[in-house]
C-alpha cells in the first residue's frame, strides 16, 4: 500500500518546500481568506473550537466537484463513505452505518436548513436533492442524538442558500459529459428591501454506463428570507422533484470480465427461476414535495427561540425483480428550541438551550406482482404511521477563554401503529412501542495555544429500525426487530497558523455497538432484518488542508491549495452469528479499512485554475463472511476552470474535467450479501465532461 502511495507523499513533500518559498509573498498581496464556522450546534461558531468532529463543505470546495452527484463531494470528508450503485442510486453511510442499506441512506439524520430531511421512519431521499443548488454542507460525524434525536452514524446538515451572498443575480448553466450526461440549472435570486429570495431550477439526464441505466429529475427549488424586523428572520423553503432512473442490478464475477456493461440476467435454477432486470423493468420513480417555516425571533440579546414547522408527501414506485412496491408517505412535524445566554463576563461565557423536534409519518405501502415493469395482482398491503419525538436540552461554557465545556442530552420516544389492508383486512391498529431512551453527550475543548485545540468527548447513539426494516421486501412486519444502541468515545486536536490559511484535525474514537441491525438474503431474494449481536468500531480521521501558496493577485502562482484526508476503519463483529456459523471477529460488511483522498488546486493568471484529486479505496468485504471482497482501486480526476473578464457584473466560467483517468474498473456501491453471488455494480470506465456557468 506505501508504495501505491509514494507517488502522493512525494507531493506532500514537495508541497511543504514550495510552502518555505511562499513565505516571501508580500502580505498586502494575499487575499485574506473566511473563517470556517459551523451552525449544527444551534448557534455559529468557528470550527476550530466545537468539541466534535464536524467536516464543513463550502460553495467554495463544492464547486470544485461535479456538480452532477453528491458521491465525490462527499468522499473528501474523512469517514464518510457515498456510493452511486447507478445514477441516481445513492448511499450514504457515516463510520460504517452503511451495513444497514442496501440502498438509500439510513442511520444518518438528515437537514435541509432546519427541516428534517429524514422522515419519522428512519428513511431520507437524498437522492432527491440536486447538488448543484446546494451551497453548503456540514457534516457532524459520530452519534449525536443529544440535539437531533435517534441516530447512531451522524448527522449532516444541507444548505439551499448562501451565507455570504445576499444581493441579486441571475444565473444559468449547462453541462454534458459521456454515457449521455446532461445538466441543467438556473437561479434567480432578488434582495429587495429586507426580503431575499432564491429560486432555482435544474434538470438532469444521464444514460449511464451500463444498459438499462437511465436516470432524469426534474427539481425546483425556492426559499425566501425576510428580516422583519432586527435580528428576527422568517424563512420560507420549499422543494419539488421528480426522479426517475433504472436500476441494472447487480452481476456476478464471470458477467463482470465477460462485460460489465450488462444489467442482471435471468435466473434459472433447478429450484428457482426469476426474470432479468430488462424483462422486469426494474427501476424507482420518487416524487418528493416538501415545504417549511422556519422563524428566529430574538426576544432580547441574551434570548432567541427557532421554530420551524415542515410537511413532506412522498410518492414512491419501485418495479422490481419479484414484485411492484408502492408507496405513499406524508410526513409532518415541528422543531423549536430556545437559547438563553448569560451576561457578558470577562473569563466565563454560558449559552442553554432548550427544545424539542416532533414527527410523525404515515405510509401506505403496497406490493404488487410485477409483469414486465407493470403493477399486477395485490400480493400485500399495510398501513404504517410513525411517530418519533424528543425533547433536548443543552448548556455550553467558555472558561477564561481556553476551555470550553458541553453537556447535552435528549429523551427520545418512538413508536408504529400498523395494519393489514390485504389480504387480512385488519380494520385497527397493532401498535409497537419503544422504551423511552436518554441520549446523552459530553464533550470539551481546551485552547493549549491561540492555534492548536484539544477535544475530547463521549456520547451514546440510539437508532430506531427503520420502516424498511420493520416491513422489508418479505412484506411480514417484524416486531420483533430491536434498536441498536451504543456508546462513543473520541479524542483529538486541531492545528491551525496564524493567518488560517493551514489547518490540521485529527481524531480517534471508539464506538460500541450492540443489538446491531443486519440485513439477510432469503432463498427467494426477499429479505429480513435481525439484530446480530454487536460491533467494535475503532478509528481514526485526518484532514489536512494547505495554502501552500496563499491567493493572491500579482504573482505567477495565484494559489497553490493541498488537500488530504484519510480514514482508517478497524471496524469489526463483536459477537454476531447466524444459524450455528459465527462471523464474530470478521471484518465489517462493505466498509474499507483504508481511504486516502488527497487533491491539488492550482491557480494562474487569468482566471485559469487547475484541479486535480486522487482516492485510493482498499479492498472492501462483501460479505459477512468476509470471503469476497472488492479489490481495491485509484480514481483519479481533473478539472479545469476558466473565468474571463468581461464585464463588472457579469460572470463567466469555463469548464472541462475527467474522471476515472487511471481507466479502474471498480464499483461505487456493492451489493452486500448478494443472492447468486452478484455483488457488483460496475462503475463508468474513463469519462469526461464540459459545461459553463453565466452570472448576471
Amino acid at each position: 500500500m506505501i508504495k501505491r502511495y509514494t507517488p502522493l507523499l512525494l507531493i506532500f513533500i514537495s508541497a511543504l518546500t514550495a510552502q518555505a518559498q511562499s513565505k516571501k509573498l508580500k502580505k498586502d498581496t494575499v487575499t485574506r481568506l473566511q473563517t470556517v464556522t459551523v451552525k449544527g450546534y444551534l448557534s455559529e461558531q468557528p470550527v476550530l473550537s466545537v468539541p466534535a468532529s464536524v467536516s464543513v463543505l463550502g460553495a467554495a470546495q463544492l464547486k470544485l466537484q461535479p456538480d452532477n452527484s453528491f458521491v465525490t463531494a462527499l468522499n473528501t470528508v474523512p469517514g464518510i463513505r457515498a456510493e452511486e450503485r447507478s445514477p441516481g442510486s445513492y448511499r450514504l453511510s457515516i463510520r460504517g452505518s452503511l451495513l444497514r442499506s442496501p440502498f438509500g441512506v439510513r442511520d444518518v439524520k438528515v437537514y435541509f436548513d432546519e427541516i428534517p430531511l429524514t422522515d419519522a421512519g428512519g428513511n431520507t431521499y437524498l437522492n432527491a436533492i440536486d447538488i448543484g443548488n446546494i451551497q453548503g454542507i456540514e457534516i457532524l460525524k459520530g452519534p449525536d442524538g443529544s440535539l437531533f434525536g435517534a441516530n447512531s452514524g451522524g448527522v449532516v446538515s444541507l444548505s439551499p442558500i448562501s451565507r455570504y451572498n445576499d444581493s441579486s443575480y441571475i444565473s444559468a448553466g449547462i453541462s454534458a459529459g459521456s454515457y449521455g450526461l446532461f445538466h441543467q440549472k438556473a437561479t434567480v435570486q432578488q434582495r429587495t428591501g429586507n426580503n431575499l429570495l432564491n429560486v432555482n431550477q435544474s434538470y438532469q439526464a444521464y444514460q449511464g454506463y451500463r444498459e438499462h441505466s437511465n436516470m432524469s429529475r426534474n427539481y425546483i427549488q425556492l426559499t425566501d428570507k425576510w428580516n422583519y424586523s432586527n435580528k428576527n428572520e422568517l424563512r420560507l423553503i420549499g422543494l419539488y422533484s421528480d426522479l426517475k432512473y433504472e436500476t441494472p442490478g447487480g452481476i456476478n464475477l464471470a458477467q463482470l470480465a465477460a462485460n460489465p456493461q450488462q444489467p442482471r440476467q435471468p435466473t434459472v435454477t433447478p429450484t428457482l427461476k426469476l426474470p432479468g432486470a430488462l424483462q422486469q423493468k426494474i427501476g424507482i420513480s420518487t416524487t418528493m414535495y416538501l415545504g417549511g417555516l422556519v422563524n428566529e425571533y430574538h426576544f432580547s440579546d441574551r434570548i432567541r427561540n427557532v421554530l420551524s414547522v415542515f410537511g413532506n408527501h412522498v410518492d414512491f414506485a419501485n418495479p422490481f425483480i419479484s414484485n411492484f412496491e408502492q408507496r405513499s408517505e406524508n410526513t409532518y412535524g415541528f422543531r423549536t428550541y430556545f437559547e438563553l445566554a448569560g451576561l457578558p463576563h470577562e473569563n466565563t461565557n454560558w449559552k442553554v438551550n432548550l427544545g424539542v423536534e416532533w414527527q410523525q409519518t404515515n405510509s401506505r405501502i403496497s406490493n404488487y406482482g410485477n409483469r414486465a415493469g407493470v403493477k399486477d395482482t395485490t400480493q400485500a398491503s399495510d398501513d404504517i404511521h410513525t411517530n418519533q419525538h424528543f425533547v433536548f436540552a443543552r448548556y455550553a461554557a467558555d472558561f477564561n477563554k481556553r476551555l470550553h465545556l458541553e453537556a447535552a442530552l435528549s429523551l427520545n420516544w418512538y413508536q408504529y401503529d400498523f395494519k393489514n389492508l390485504y389480504p387480512n383486512n385488519q380494520s385497527n391498529f397493532t401498535n409497537r412501542d419503544f422504551t423511552p431512551q436518554l441520549m446523552p453527550r459530553l464533550a470539551l475543548s481546551y485552547q493549549v495555544t491561540n492555534d492548536f485545540i484539544w477535544r475530547a468527548s463521549v456520547s451514546r447513539g440510539y437508532s430506531t429500525p427503520t420502516t424498511a426494516e420493520v416491513r422489508p421486501t418479505s412484506n411480514i412486519i417484524n416486531t420483533g426487530l430491536q434498536a441498536q444502541t451504543g456508546w462513543n468515545y473520541e479524542t483529538g486536536f486541531r492545528l491551525r497558523n496564524e493567518d488560517q490559511t493551514l489547518l490540521l484535525d485529527a481524531s480517534i474514537f471508539y464506538y460500541h455497538i450492540s443489538n446491531a441491525i443486519v440485513r439477510r438474503i432469503n432463498a427467494n431474494e426477499t429479505e429480513d432484518y435481525i439484530n446480530a449481536g454487536g460491533t467494535n468500531q475503532p478509528g481514526f480521521e485526518l484532514s489536512f488542508t494547505d495554502w501552500i501558496i496563499k491567493p493572491n493577485s500579482t504573482h505567477i502562482i495565484r494559489g497553490l491549495q493541498f488537500n488530504e484526508s484519510y480514514s482508517l476503519s478497524k471496524f469489526k463483529f463483536r459477537d454476531y452469528a447466524v444459524a450455528g456459523v459465527s462471523y464474530s471477529g470478521n471484518e465489517l460488511t462493505g466498509v474499507p479499512q483504508q481511504v486516502f483522498v488527497s487533491s491539488l488546486q492550482v491557480r494562474v493568471p487569468y482566471n485559469l485554475s487547475l484541479f486535480v484529486q486522487h482516492n485510493y479505496t482498499a479492498k472492501i468485504p462483501l460479505n459477512d463472511k468476509n470471503t469476497v471482497y472488492a479489490n481495491h482501486y485509484n480514481l483519479l480526476q481533473a478539472k479545469a476552470n476558466w473565468q474571463p473578464t468581461i464585464g463588472r457584473k457579469t460572470h463567466l466560467e469555463i469548464f472541462a474535467g475527467a474522471d476515472n483517468i487511471l481507466n479502474q474498473k471498480y464499483s461505487l456501491g456493492n451489493d452486500l450479501n448478494a443472492a447468486g453471488n452478484r455483488y457488483y455494480n460496475p462503475s463508468p470506465l474513463r469519462n469526461y465532461s464540459a459545461g459553463m456557468n453565466v452570472m448576471f
